[in-house]
Parts: C-alpha cells; structure tokens; sequence
C-alpha cells in the first residue's frame, strides 16, 4: 500500500527501530493480560456450561463471577495500551 494512502490512526504512528521492527504502544503484562485472560474465559465458559447441566447453581455462579472479573481486567488492559502512547516498545 502506498504511504499516501495509507489509513488513518488516530493521530498514532508507528514507527520503527534500528532492526526495522515494529514498535506498537503495549506492554507485556498487558499483552499477557489480555492473552492469558481469553484463555481463562474459554474454561470459564465451560465451568459455566457444566453447571447449569450438573444443576450445580454455587458452580455457575462462580463461573460466571470469575468471567466479569476477567472482562473487566482484559478491558482495563486494553484500555492501558491505548492510553500509555509514550512510544514504549512491547
């Protein structure tokens, strides 16, 4: 794609080290957060689904109150790679 028609960013630009390699604003504990996060809620999710089969109400509940705080940590993590635009490289 051309650099002339290239999408815009939002006022974000990413630039490039010495080695040419990409430099994206996220850290790593927040990658790891929102990577590690998914991977919980997909057990979670099966937690939540053996529960209601099992008519096992403390386990879906359980379930399903460990998933919101895992959304809500996954969502406060993206929202730290948006804000924290100082150039940092992940």
């Amino acid at each position: 794609m051309p650099e002339d028609k290239m999408p815009e960013n939002n006022g974000w630009e990413e630039s490039r080290d010495e080695r040419s390699h990409a430099m994206v604003p996220a850290t790593p504990r927040d990658v790891a957060h929102i990577r590690v996060g998914s991977f919980i809620l997909v057990f979670l999710f099966a937690f939540a689904v053996l529960g209601v089969i099992a008519r096992a109400p403390v386990m879906t509940g359980i379930a399903v109150v460990a998933a919101i705080a895992t959304v809500i940590d996954m969502v406060l993590a993206v929202r730290r790679q948006h804000r924290g635009r100082s150039g940092e490289a992940g």
